[in-house]
């Protein structure tokens, strides 16, 4: 593993595992059978160990793409043009990380609804997904919704981390520290999650629904249309106050701890 790899991989395992219980409740609230159906505030660490499995590989395979992207496409780039090479690296790298993300997601959120009785293992979970419905519509099934969530949410996340960064020190005078880096995570990670809400809420319903329910779902605009129908704006933006504050305290958490491992990395190096 590269330093990005390796920084990307720890401050993704340090947010899951540590915020888990925030985004179980942001995934009862979207739940089609409703919180209280779902568990309510029961056992909210289940599905913590397709997370903390999947976690670490997920995060390193983002930012190991992110930054090469960046580094490729920045000499063709103009100061000016810089915010569209951001743009480009996240969806990119949004789109592979999803390949190990999307499985992972199906078996941590079906266990946080509490979709599977009894001791049923992750693994037992998309091995029959995998058995029932197959490779795409079984292990993947929600690959597509998940990467129009991820890719609208990093286009307003990354550039918005990049800008802050940048303009942190002319605004408060003060070096770019790890701290300083961790705040713009927490902004700009607070920002797309808010406005990307209605996306995540439609992924959660694909993900959770059964084989025979699956396939009258139809596309995201279809499925968000029927929620606004039966519950309003209140539904297509349910869970908006956890995962906000999810996605807030992880990025803090998350841009500090990459900030703080790539430093620590690089001065390992020097040595």
């Amino acid at each position: 593993m590269n330093p990005m790899e390796e920084a990307g991989g720890v401050a993704g395992l340090v947010v899951d595992v540590v915020l888990f219980p925030i985004d179980t409740i942001k995934t009862r609230l979207q739940s089609e059978r409703g919180f209280v159906a779902s568990g309510g505030f029961r056992g909210v660490y289940k599905g913590l160990g397709p997370t903390a499995v999947g976690s670490a590989p997920t995060s390193a395979l983002f930012f190991c793409t992110y930054e090469s992207m960046k580094t490729h496409l920045r000499p063709y780039a103009t100061p000016d043009q810089l915010p569209y090479v951001h743009m480009a690296s996240a969806a990119v790298a949004e789109v592979v990380a999803c390949l190990i993300r999307v499985p992972i997601e199906i078996a941590k959120q079906r266990r946080q609804a509490l979709l599977h009785k009894g001791n049923t293992t992750s693994l037992g979970i998309l091995y029959g997904a995998f058995k029932r419905e197959g490779l795409r519509k079984g292990l993947y099934r929600g690959f597509s919704t998940t990467v129009m969530r991820d890719v609208p949410f990093s286009l307003i996340q990354f550039p918005l981390w990049e800008y802050f960064k940048h303009r942190w020190t002319d605004v408060t005078g003060t070096a770019l520290t790890t701290v300083s880096v961790a705040i713009c995570g927490a902004a700009s990670g607070g920002i797309a999650a808010g406005l990307t809400t209605p996306l995540d809420v439609a992924k959660t319903r694909i993900m959770l629904a059964e084989q025979h329910e699956s396939s009258r779902m139809g596309g995201m605009a279809r499925i968000l249309r029927n929620i606004y129908r039966e519950r309003g704006i209140q539904g297509v933006f349910a869970g908006f106050v956890p995962r906000v504050m999810w996605i807030t305290l992880g990025g803090a958490i998350f841009f500090g701890v990459y900030d703080f491992m790539v430093r620590l990395l690089d001065e390992q190096e020097k040595r």
